[in-house]
């Protein structure tokens, strides 16, 4: 009767252990989803997510730029978006433009002869253009951007991770999904 008890009891205590360990784990294995407030996308990013709005507005915005910030242990994980008037990007080359919105000033920033260009090509996403730039630091550690234009919408990814934080950086870039798909 006594092991039948002991058995029973500890069956009941294991909820209460599982718990007690997740609440001992480090913020790093922490991720949470982040919803666009019109549930256009959505990523994942760790925890915590800062979320904040640019008050100026640059050329061509029909909206401020909604962004979402998140440090961890030396690396940095950034994501925002802005909404640009109609036609702003519609009625030029989407891909020209995610190319010159994605590399920006990215040599004078990295010069290649520092740096080295693991990516740095036209990307897609649901079908939607966009810039792929992946640079890696000579210890290893590595800056991963990726921009996309949605119709008239703009989306910037970046993470700056040291070495071992790869696999969190690559996790986040991935982690974006659009609600629209372009035919």
């Amino acid at each position: 009767m006594i092991p039948r008890r002991l058995f029973a009891l500890s069956l009941l205590a294991l909820p209460a252990l599982a718990q007690a360990q997740s609440a001992d784990k480090p913020t790093e294995d922490k991720w949470e989803t982040v919803v666009a407030p019109d549930l256009r996308f959505r990523l994942e990013m760790p925890s915590p997510a800062v979320k904040s709005i640019a008050n100026d507005k640059e050329q061509g915005n029909a909206a401020p730029r909604v962004a979402w910030e998140s440090k961890r242990d030396g690396s940095i994980f950034d994501f925002d978006y802005v909404d640009y008037e109609p036609q702003w990007f519609s009625s030029r080359d989407s891909k020209l433009m995610a190319k010159e919105l994605g590399r920006g000033d990215a040599e004078k920033a990295f010069p290649k002869l520092k740096y080295k260009y693991l990516r740095d090509e036209p990307v897609t996403l649901q079908g939607w253009d966009g810039y792929a730039l992946d640079i890696e630091s000579d210890d290893g550690g590595l800056v991963m951007m990726r921009t996309y234009i949605v119709k008239d919408r703009l989306y910037r990814l970046l993470t700056v991770v040291k070495a071992e934080a790869r696999g969190a950086a690559t996790r986040f870039i991935e982690s974006l999904r659009l609600a629209e798909t372009r035919e």
